[in-house]
């Protein structure tokens, strides 16, 4: 945590909601009187978007050191450009995706769990040295999450298209970060209605300013 601030990241397979939910909680922060800054990974800058469109979008495949390091990249700009300078005023930081994904999606499904690859991206992860106040971890299983992906249709990015063994490795990657750090990771039911998952964020949210003393 930098300043006064507070830092919440969202996290979760593809179609658990993150996006939508990210934006439901800063609304109702905003509505608390918190000045909150809303972001994304990859992106959240203008820099750090150009990485994400050739991360999601690009037309050449990466090696998976490139990949990582890429992440990275835009993570780092990122937090020098917009996250650190809002913890610095004492906003609200809500940001779709930070570390965990990398671990989740580069770790384990790109990399399946290969221990040379494990330690390469947490030997990068602690170069940029930051981590999140609370993540919010919006678990659905995959099935559910295929259901609401087809219905949603849209462009398909890099990840989205990969086969279904990559996404149960990504899922279970993401279920051992949570079961890691229980401190820093709140589980949450994605699978209920959409204003049961937003209470349930809200009031883990406000569960953590209260013992900050926000």
């Amino acid at each position: 945590m930098a300043g006064t601030g507070l830092f919440i990241t969202l996290e979760g397979g593809e179609g658990a909601g993150k996006s939508t939910q990210a934006r439901l909680l800063a609304e109702a922060l905003r509505a608390e009187g918190h000045n909150v800054l809303l972001t994304r990974e990859p992106g959240g800058t203008p820099g750090a978007e150009e990485i994400r469109n050739l991360l999601l979008f690009g037309k050449v495949d990466l090696s998976w050191r490139a990949e990582i390091l890429m992440h990275m990249a835009a993570r780092s700009d990122h937090l020098d450009n917009a996250i650190l300078p809002a913890l610095e005023r004492g906003e609200i930081v809500v940001c779709d995706r930070f570390h965990d994904s990398t671990l989740a999606y580069q770790g384990h499904g790109v990399g399946q769990g290969v221990p040379e690859i494990l330690a390469f991206l947490n030997g990068a992860r602690k170069l940029v040295n930051f981590e999140p106040d609370l993540t919010l971890m919006l678990e659905l299983p995959r099935a559910q999450a295929l259901e609401r992906l087809n219905a949603r249709g849209g462009q398909t990015d890099r990840y989205e298209g990969q086969a279904e063994a990559f996404h149960e490795r990504v899922l279970a990657g993401f279920d051992a970060i949570a079961s890691a750090d229980p401190l820093r990771v709140k589980r949450v039911d994605a699978g209920q209605t959409p204003e049961a998952v937003s209470a349930a964020l809200l009031q883990a949210v406000q569960n953590r300013l209260m013992v900050q003393g926000v």
